[in-house]
């Protein structure tokens, strides 16, 4: 069962803050529908850098995420929750968390439970490194915060922990304050983040 709260985004288009819904508990048909505005974004974005002799390095590398399969997936078990933002009838970034098996590998938390970040995402028109001019802000700030009070709801005093693509990294590091643990070679070497109760309350603040 679905329910949904109001969070503000950044409107570029009118420089000002305005209402939004964060959705905790995704239907497919919301899934669907994202994928259906994302894909074809994304797929245009992608054509014009190849044209355009963008480096692949650059291109946005989560064009290969299936909202969709990810959701089949995961239905089914209730330590995992889907999040999303709609706003204007989009729905404008996408995370899923998993609740349950999950521990921290920073030596003051060892061993203590924490929520585990498995995918994050705004929409395509929302990402610097994609459009010249994105149409909310936001978006990636409001979906950590919202693991971190997941995080505080299960008991596990805000942490917690995931791993970034590399276009990422920087942006959990630097914006979000996440220490960052290194290369984890189970994981594609893709670098493995967490944070602290201590970071997760001046993240919020």
């Amino acid at each position: 069962m679905s329910s949904t709260s109001v969070v503000y985004l950044k409107d570029h288009n009118a420089g000002k803050f305005i209402e939004a819904n964060l959705i905790d508990g995704l239907t497919r048909e919301d899934v669907e529908k994202a994928e259906a505005d994302w894909t074809p974004f994304l797929d245009e974005q992608v054509k014009r850098m190849e044209e355009t002799g963008v480096p692949r390095r650059q291109w946005p590398q989560h064009r290969h995420w299936n909202w969709r399969d990810k959701y089949d997936a995961t239905e089914e078990y209730l330590a995992y929750r889907m999040f999303g933002i709609e706003c204007q009838s989009q729905i404008q970034g996408l995370m899923l968390v998993l609740t349950a098996g999950k521990n921290s590998k920073i030596p003051s938390q060892k061993g203590k439970p924490l929520a585990y970040v498995h995918f994050l995402a705004a929409a395509p028109w929302n990402l610097a490194s994609i459009v010249a001019e994105p149409r909310f802000s936001l978006v990636g700030s409001i979906l950590v915060a919202t693991a971190i009070h997941l995080s505080m709801e299960e008991e596990f005093q805000g942490r917690i922990g995931l791993h970034s693509l590399p276009q990422s990294d920087d942006w959990y590091r630097k914006t979000c304050g996440m220490t960052d643990l290194g290369p984890d070679q189970t994981v594609q070497n893709l670098r493995y983040f967490e944070m602290t109760p201590e970071q997760a309350s001046g993240f919020l603040r």
